[in-house]
């Protein structure tokens, strides 16, 4: 069993996969409470369903990629055989997780989009550095940017554990309505930093709301 927030069909607003029809399951609650969240609203609340009637309503839109998120999913064990199951059953599969949980058990075919927290997110101290170790070529690591000492410490970050030879991107957002999207892309075109540039592109066309 697994407490569910919601289950949508939008498209991916982020990662490697963005602007591809995604099917999205986002899993209820976080132990962690980074100051610019924008899904609060799954920190408590949703529906306890099965594992077999997840993977039937995602079967209903008939995606090829789907991507489990929360809140924390990890903080789920059940989350696990989730993610087992919809690889077996053909799915391109991501899994959105802060790091703060091992993931040393996330099946190999999973793709894992480990979100490094920065200093202004307020939870830099949850950080769990072994989860580097488990990272695999079909992995990405993503760090949402506040300001310019969280853009310093993620460029030190990227050089201290090599992350561009580990995964196939990294990741850096502006966090919104903190750091302006051109000031960070002028910061990583000045440094030729070797990361990818990213916007929420679901908020740009529909706003922050849940369920797109």
């Amino acid at each position: 069993m697994l407490r569910i927030t919601e289950i949508f069909y939008s498209l991916q607003g982020e990662a490697r996969s963005v602007g591809c029809p995604t099917v999205f399951i986002r899993l209820t609650g976080c132990p962690l409470r980074c100051q610019y969240c924008d899904t609060a609203y799954a920190f408590s609340g949703g529906t306890q369903m099965t594992l077999a009637a997840i993977l039937a309503e995602t079967a209903t839109y008939q995606p090829r990629f789907i991507t489990v998120t929360g809140g924390e999913p990890l903080a789920q064990p059940d989350c696990l055989p989730l993610l087992s199951q919809l690889c077996d059953a053909g799915y391109e599969v991501s899994l959105e997780t802060s790091g703060a949980l091992d993931t040393s058990g996330v099946d190999s075919r999973v793709s894992v989009v480990l979100d490094l927290k920065t200093p202004a997110s307020g939870e830099v101290q949850r950080n769990l550095y072994t989860n580097i170790s488990y990272l695999k070529p079909v992995d990405q690591v993503k760090f949402v940017i506040c300001n310019r000492q969280d853009y310093e410490w993620a460029r030190f970050k990227v050089a201290e554990y090599e992350l561009n030879t580990k995964v196939s991107d990294v990741l850096f957002s502006p966090s919104a309505a903190e750091l302006s999207p051109t000031e960070l892309a002028e910061w990583i075109i000045e440094d030729r930093l070797p990361v990818r540039f990213q916007v929420q592109l679901h908020k740009i066309l529909w706003g922050d709301k849940p369920g797109v």
